[in-house]
């Protein structure tokens, strides 16, 4: 193949002395193998070209791969930094009131959520003293109330952790802020044998926050952490 451009001697001496900037360069690689193809002539099938193309293909595939799997691991690393420090503070109070205002203020700030809403199920009145002073973050509710909630009053069989977003978000769990809740983690509580279920309610204005697709186990391991930490109160 001849060619009567001449490349400047100054150029072609950079391009012998440093192959590898050609080489490692996408952009001029292309406009080579375009340019031979072309020099070929259209009756000609460049097989090495076709395959080259195919694994440019395949490996463009492969780093979009590892970028979601490097970015699923972090952001699985900051979730877990997330509970941990959760739990921490939770483990903190020496007062079961003091317990129960933290959930609504730092423990809430540390999950990212606007609301946190823990509601015990009893066969008693709700008329004591430290429901009605807690009650943005304490609510008691009669029995078999959290199964219709988590259910949706058609029953079957409830999770230990619901991910869901929400419409019509009922007064009698959010209060006030009932209007703005868009999605909410449900963690069902387990007090032991002979003791009523508990429900966890981790409320967002973000409808993105929580959904049935995302995966549950680091909020389940939250969810163990907390339902011990409410039996030392409750015995």
């Amino acid at each position: 193949m001849s060619s009567n451009h001449k490349i400047e001697d100054s150029l072609r001496e950079a391009i012998i002395s440093q192959p590898d900037v050609i080489l490692d360069d996408n952009d001029v690689m292309q406009a080579l193998i375009a340019a031979n193809e072309r020099a070929m002539g259209g009756n000609i099938v460049d097989l090495r070209g076709i395959a080259m193309d195919r694994l440019e293909t395949r490996l463009d595939r492969l780093e979009d791969t590892h970028r979601s799997v490097i970015a699923a691991a972090y952001e699985n690393l900051a979730g877990t930094n997330q509970i941990h420090r959760a739990i921490l503070r939770m483990l903190d109070p020496l007062e079961f009131e003091t317990f129960l205002r933290d959930l609504g203020g730092d423990v809430a700030q540390i999950m990212r959520v606007d609301v946190v809403k823990l509601v015990l199920e009893s066969a008693q009145s709700d008329n004591d003293p430290t429901i009605k002073r807690l009650g943005d973050v304490l609510s008691v509710a009669d029995p078999g109330f959290i199964d219709d909630y988590l259910t949706s009053g058609r029953g079957g069989n409830v999770r230990q952790v619901t991910l869901r977003g929400v419409q019509d978000s009922p007064a009698s769990v959010y209060g006030d802020k009932a209007e703005w809740i868009r999605s909410e983690a449900c963690l069902k509580l387990d007090f032991g044998n002979g003791r009523l279920p508990g429900l966890l309610i981790l409320g967002s204005e973000d409808p993105h926050m929580f959904g049935p697709q995302q995966g549950t186990d680091l909020l389940g391991f939250f969810t163990g952490v907390f339902e011990r930490i409410m039996r030392r109160w409750l015995s």
